[in-house]
């Protein structure tokens, strides 16, 4: 898990950052802003980079910005920034998501996060992952309240989380005027319950956009609409 993990068009090192590259990131990074040409985007939490990295390859014209807090993983996603051909165009803060809101003026056409799922009662040894993992670095709340200032009034922010927090996300949304519009359930495979849900929000509320998506048919027998969704940056499709 400490190799780079090497995508079409870029490559992403992972040995100093304790979140590796994984499905839920590459989800994210192929879903968000689909249908869209957003010119600012801001990426909270980013680890690795891995997300920015590929909205810089969706997304040719795009100034992305990014804000990571624990100093390694920082480091890593400076590192990968600059190996990768955009590097002009990406840029990352160390700083909390709190301090970078109160402190920038600027507005954002797409915001996205994979932010922290977990809850204080499964803390591990490893205080670095922890900080990466758990929601108590970075509460929805706050991402919510972050979000709502910076969004720019036709912009768009994007989140993956567990489907289990849907409702709590649907109303927390409400209450910072951010209302979803789209939806896309996740499963690993035919017989699994959905486990994820990327949801994108927006200030205007209107009709909601639902979808689905499994991800195999079988162990590496990915689905055809996994395949889509992923083709420009898998290796393997």
């Amino acid at each position: 898990m400490n190799q780079p993990f090497h995508f079409k068009q870029f490559s992403v090192s992972q040995d100093q950052c304790a979140m590796k590259v994984g499905t839920d990131g590459v989800l994210l990074g192929a879903w968000a802003g689909k249908n869209s040409d957003p010119y600012s985007i801001l990426d909270v939490g980013a680890g690795t980079g891995l997300i920015s990295l590929m909205l810089a390859q969706r997304f040719t014209d795009a100034q992305i910005e990014a804000v990571e807090i624990e100093d390694l993983a920082y480091e890593q996603c400076v590192e990968n920034f600059e190996n990768s051909e955009w590097g002009d165009r990406l840029f990352c803060y160390h700083c909390s998501f709190n301090q970078f809101v109160e402190e920038w003026d600027e507005s954002y056409d797409l915001i996205v996060s994979n932010p922290p799922f977990f809850t204080e009662d499964t803390f591990s040894n490893d205080e670095q992952r922890d900080l990466a993992r758990f929601n108590s670095s970075l509460p929805f709340s706050q991402l919510f309240e972050g979000a709502q200032k910076l969004l720019a009034t036709e912009g768009r922010f994007v989140i993956i989380a567990p489907k289990l927090l849907e409702e709590e996300l649907l109303i927390l949304g409400q209450r910072f005027n951010l209302f979803a519009v789209k939806k896309l359930y996740v499963k690993g495979n035919p017989s699994t319950p959905f486990k994820r849900i990327l949801l994108e929000f927006q200030r205007k509320n209107s009709a909601i956009e639902t979808s689905e998506l499994t991800i195999e048919n079988t162990r590496h027998n990915y689905t055809e609409d996994y395949k889509n969704l992923t083709k420009d940056f898998y290796l393997k499709f």
